[in-house]
């Protein structure tokens, strides 16, 4: 006799996991909703998961290699660094993801926070209200149109980003190693090597994937190569930025600004320096949210692992294991 299997959530940041419960159920599998933080809290919750969802808890090869009944893993999102994917595919067990839930609220933030940075919308607001009236309180802001725009990775995201600022007038640069050049030329990019794109561009938008080979991708010598007047914004992933290169760049006026969706550490400290730099758009890594898109995300996720448990094919597969594991049998 096959057990009815068991979907565990490891973490989650939502009110609440109505919608997850709802789906789960309705699909007739058993549903439990968790909060842990350390690798042996994940392991004594999902000792009995035969489907996992998981937003920021650390799915590591050790804590994968204890969970013997897990089938599936589904995390909410794009972002894959909170597990070890090939410990997982080794193991046979389905890795997926939603890599589309959330690609136009991404691309509208950081559309959002160039225009801020580009129109001194931080420093204007902060000055009137603090009682001031000030044309030239954001000190001198430069239109965009004609400027140049340099993209850290053309995926999804940034192909949607180059669109909405080409339309601002600004020429678009990219560099990505794993997309052609031909599919930039389409969008009407002109694909440049790295360095440069940081020599070139007056804003360079960051999109890249945390990998093992992009954490500190964006480091002091990058930084020291873009224009005392340019900005950068990141609503990737903090540690592909180097942040205490970024910091340095930005009190000695290396660069003239920052718009920070993400951090190296999160949340970033009460007393954390980039708090208190006036040059900085900062906000709680929310680029991917909106109230569509958080239940655009929760819904796929959620079907990832119904149709795993259920003997599909999930409709985001990150891996494809060799020997996927077979369905947890008792009695």
């Amino acid at each position: 006799m096959t057990a009815v299997p068991t979907v565990v959530v490891t973490d989650y940041e939502f009110p609440d996991l109505d919608l997850e419960r709802t789906l789960v159920e309705e699909a007739g599998l058993r549903f439990v909703a968790a909060r842990t933080r350390t690798p042996d809290e994940i392991v004594a919750a999902c000792a009995g998961a035969d489907g996992i969802i998981n937003q920021y808890a650390q799915l590591t090869a050790d804590v994968i290699a204890r969970l013997p009944r897990t089938r599936v893993i589904s995390r909410y999102g794009i972002g894959l660094d909170t597990i070890d994917v090939a410990a997982a595919t080794e193991a046979g067990i389905v890795v997926a993801n939603v890599p589309d839930g959330s690609l136009d609220d991404v691309a509208d933030h950081a559309a959002g926070m160039i225009l801020g940075l580009a129109r001194g919308l931080g420093r204007h607001d902060r000055a009137m209200r603090a009682g001031g009236w000030d044309y030239a309180a954001a000190g001198p802001l430069l239109r965009l149109r004609g400027r140049v725009l340099g993209l850290v990775g053309f995926g999804q995201i940034p192909r949607r980003l180059a669109t909405r600022m080409q339309a601002f007038g600004m020429t678009v640069l990219a560099t990505d190693p794993h997309t052609d050049a031909a599919v930039a030329a389409d969008a009407g990019v002109e694909f440049v090597g790295p360095a440069e794109l940081y020599r070139r561009a007056d804003v360079v938008s960051v999109h890249a994937p945390l990998t093992p080979l992009t954490t500190g991708l964006v480091d002091a010598a990058a930084l020291a190569a873009m224009k005392p007047t340019a900005y950068l914004v990141n609503t990737a992933r903090g540690p592909v930025v180097d942040e205490a290169a970024l910091l340095h760049a930005l009190t000695t006026g290396g660069i003239a600004g920052a718009g920070l969706d993400v951090f190296a550490a999160e949340p970033i400290a009460p007393d954390h320096p980039l708090r208190g730099l006036d040059q900085v758009l900062l906000s709680p890594h929310c680029a991917w949210y909106s109230v569509d898109s958080e239940v655009e995300i929760r819904s796929k996720t959620v079907r990832n692992v119904i149709d795993v448990l259920c003997g599909r094919a999930p409709a985001y597969p990150v891996n494809r294991p060799g020997h996927p594991r077979a369905a947890t049998v008792v009695g």
